[in-house]
Order: structure tokens, then C-alpha cells, then sequence
């Protein structure tokens, strides 16, 4: 094992390194929606605090189609650059600008327009709609900065480049946690805004990031050999096609595993508040590792795309194979801490004896979950970088909708298992995705080879 671990050592750390700032960038924006959360609910009160988790719930689905398209062009600059084709790099690049340009207003009027709507008669309490409606307005105009901010990320992302990303997404999150503060609670003069107050710091922080970044990409000079060809005139339908072809399946694997999620959540509200409430806090905790699972894969895209480009199999099998490594190590280690810490752990996210004591049970079966969920996403990380996303995103929704969640629900409701059955139903659809995808890959490994 250590010959081999030394044979690989250069593939190891060159994929940790690269890994390494998109898991923290990955892991800020899941951290500063919970401090949204916890200002809200210290300083703005029930109400308001029922009108983000109302607003996050309509928005989310909205939110992770953006960030999917956008991430179309990630896989195909890592390609193009491993070609050595800078030319091909820049007008990529000013394609996905017009691409989530456009995505961005139709998303705002999706959301203004289909999710107020939705909100509104969704049989809430109309004082909580009322106090939701200028957040999830001030949210939707966010959404514009935000996929112009993720162009040029995933930009500087496919040539290697994540540290910036990472700096610019952590300070963005600390002015993001002061501006809600001083806005939620009225502070230096200012009237509390409630509410609205952490959506008008969403706001200002993603204009911030997206001016930073974009200056970042169009000025320093580890991209000056890129940006000579760059030009935002430079609008070509086929490319945008391109970019999209890759973007439109993977926001929809990312909707069918956010929705498999929320539809577990609505089938253990059915058992009762006390289940509901404590799978949401073992899938908060559990969702933490993913997002670190998920910058791993995410450097396999790149690493994987960029062998790929060059039609260097050899390069792209090793890094293929680390990726599954690290994410393996990583996700035992988690397992081991879950199952270990699992009667404590609950008390991060409630005080609630009841629910604690549920949570870490299914903690114990997020051991499990969590090496499948961990070598799912990576399988779809490796899939991505070769250009392969539409047989991924059928496998997606066939193991989280034709198998997950209907045993999710025949195990939790039928068999009357309860919540735990549920999270089994999870699992099998995870170890299902996770099985699939790497036989997918498998077989595109013998296809290439095959081709020569």
C-alpha cells in the first residue's frame, strides 16, 4: 500500500491542493446561510425567522439550477486548456458571461413571478408570506451578481486557479455576517430592517464578489494570455449551446438531489414535528461533509477534464482514482466522528433533548450514507470532466426518485420503520447512484481505450 501510496503521491497532493480552497469556498456559502439563519432568529423573532426558512425552501431549487448552468463551463475550460487552446478559452468564457447573464434575469422573473406565486398559496401563515415577500424579492435580484460572479469562478476554477475563489467567497462572508447584523438589528443610526435587512446584505455582498472577482479575472496576469482574446462582443450561439449542454444536466442532477431531500424532509413530517425536526438536523450535519466531498469532486472535474483535453488516459485514470481515494479516506473519517460524537453532535443545531436523541441515532446510519454520498459526487465530478452528463443525470434521477424515495417511503410510512427507514431508503439510492456512476465511468474508460 505505501509503494503505491508513493507512486501517487504527486496526483495526491496536487488534487488536495487544488481541492483544498473549493471545499472551504463550498463550505463558506453553506455557513453564512446558517449565520443568516441565526441572526434572523436572535434578533428578528419567530416570525421572521419562519419567513427565511419559507423563502430558503422556494428559492433553493431556483438557486441550484443558476449554479448548474454556470458550472457548464468549468469542464470545458480545463479541456481547452489542456489543448493549449487559449483563443478557445476566451470566447468560452465570454459566452457563459451572456449565457448566466440571460439565465440570471429569467431565473429573477422565474422566482419573482412562479415562487412568489407559489409562496403565497401554499397554505402558510399569511403574517409569515407578508414578512417573506421583500427578502425573497431582494433574493431574486441577487441571483443577476451572483451567476456573473460564478462566470468568472468557474472561469479561474477550470485553469487550476481555486485560492482566489476561496479569499474572495470567505471575506465576502464575513461582510455578508456584519452587514445582517448591523442591518437585522439597527444598528449606527440605521432603523431595523428585520428580515430584509439580511436579504440588502445578500445583496451588496454578492455585487461586491462579483466586481472583485471579475476584476480579479480581467486584470491579473495569470490570465493575460487568456484575456487578449477575450471580448464580451464576442456572442456565438453554438458555443453558448455548448456550455449548456454540460450546464442544463447537471443543474438538474443538482434538482433532483435537492428535491429527493426535501421530499425525505415532507415524508418525515408525515410521521411527526419530532422526526421532521430530527432529520433536519442529522442531514445538517451530514450535509457539512458533502460540501467538502463536493470540492473534491470538483478538482476531479478539473484534473480529469484537463487529461481529458490532452487524451491522456493514463493522467486521467490516476486522477480519477485519487479522487475516489481521498473522498474514501475522508468520508471514514467523518463516519468514525459521527459515530463517535453522535450523542453530542445534535446539540450544535438544537437544545431539545427529544430531538437530539433521535438525530443521533440516524447519525449512525449517516456512517454509511456518508461513503456513498462521498463517491457519488465524485463519480459525477469524473463523469463531468470527460463530458459525460446526460447518461449521469438519468442515473441521478433513477436512484434518488425510482429507488431512494420510494423506499424511503415504503420502509418510514408503510412499514412504519419511522424516520430511520427513511434515511435506509436514502442510503440505498445513494449506494445505487454511487455504483451506477462508477461503472459508468468504467465503461467509458474501456470506450476511450477501445478508440485509442
Amino acid at each position: 500500500m505505501l509503494p503505491r501510496f508513493k507512486s501517487n503521491k504527486m496526483y495526491y497532493l496536487s488534487t488536495m491542493a487544488l481541492a483544498g480552497p473549493v471545499v472551504i469556498s463550498q463550505l463558506g456559502h453553506t455557513l453564512v446561510q446558517t449565520a443568516d439563519t441565526m441572526i434572523v432568529g436572535h434578533f428578528a423573532g419567530t416570525i421572521s425567522l419562519a419567513a427565511v426558512s419559507l423563502v430558503h425552501s422556494v428559492f433553493m431549487v431556483v438557486l441550484v439550477i443558476g449554479l448548474g448552468i454556470a458550472y457548464g463551463l468549468t469542464p470545458l475550460i480545463a479541456q481547452e486548456n489542456g489543448r493549449h487552446n487559449l483563443p478557445e478559452c476566451a470566447k468560452l468564457l465570454s459566452n457563459s458571461f451572456w449565457l448566466n447573464i440571460i439565465s440570471g434575469i429569467l431565473l429573477f422573473l422565474f422566482v419573482y413571478f412562479g415562487s412568489m406565486w407559489a409562496m403565497q398559496h401554499a397554505d402558510q401563515d399569511p403574517q409569515v408570506v407578508e414578512t417573506a415577500k421583500p427578502y425573497l424579492l431582494i433574493l431574486s435580484i441577487s441571483i443577476v451578481p451572483l451567476m456573473t460572479f460564478n462566470t468568472f469562478k468557474q472561469f479561474a476554477e477550470g485553469l487550476g486557479y481555486t485560492k482566489q475563489a476561496m479569499n474572495i467567497t470567505i471575506w465576502g462572508n464575513v461582510l455578508n455576517v456584519i452587514l445582517a447584523i448591523i442591518l437585522v438589528k439597527g444598528m449606527f443610526g440605521i432603523k431595523p430592517m428585520g428580515v430584509s435587512g439580511v436579504g440588502i446584505a445578500t445583496l451588496v455582498d454578492r455585487i461586491l464578489m462579483m466586481i472583485v472577482m471579475a476584476w480579479y479575472v480581467l486584470k491579473s496576469k495569470n490570465f493575460k494570455r487568456y484575456i487578449d482574446h477575450f471580448s464580451v462582443k464576442f456572442i456565438d450561439v453554438v458555443r453558448m449551446k455548448k456550455i449548456l449542454k454540460i450546464g442544463a444536466p447537471v443543474a438538474m442532477q443538482y434538482v433532483f438531489e435537492i428535491g429527493a431531500f426535501a421530499a425525505a424532509a415532507l415524508i418525515a413530517g408525515k410521521i411527526g414535528a419530532i422526526e421532521q425536526a430530527s432529520h433536519q438536523t442529522a442531514i445538517t450535519l451530514a450535509a457539512m461533509t458533502y460540501m467538502m466531498a463536493s470540492g473534491i469532486a470538483s478538482a476531479a472535474t478539473i484534473k480529469v477534464g484537463n487529461a481529458y483535453g490532452t487524451k491522456n488516459l493514463f493522467r486521467l485514470q490516476k486522477f480519477a482514482t485519487v479522487s475516489y481515494h481521498l473522498v474514501l479516506v475522508f468520508m471514514i473519517i467523518c463516519a468514525i466522528i459521527f459515530a463517535v460524537f453522535n450523542q453530542y453532535l445534535p446539540y450544535i443545531i438544537t437544545k431539545d433533548t427529544t430531538v437530539v436523541a433521535m438525530a443521533s441515532q440516524l447519525l449512525i446510519i449517516a456512517g454509511m450514507f456518508q461513503l456513498f454520498d462521498g463517491t457519488q459526487v465524485v463519480g459525477l465530478g469524473t463523469l463531468r470532466g470527460m463530458g459525460d452528463v446526460n447518461i449521469p443525470t438519468f442515473i441521478t434521477f433513477f436512484a434518488y426518485w425510482v429507488v431512494g424515495i420510494p423506499v424511503a417511503y415504503l420502509l418510514g410510512i408503510v412499514l412504519d420503520i419511522g424516520v430511520q427507514g427513511i434515511w435506509y431508503g436514502l442510503t440505498l439510492g445513494l449506494l445505487t447512484s454511487s455504483v451506477l456512476l462508477y461503472l459508468r465511468y468504467r465503461y467509458m474508460i474501456k470506450k476511450k481505450l477501445v478508440r485509442g
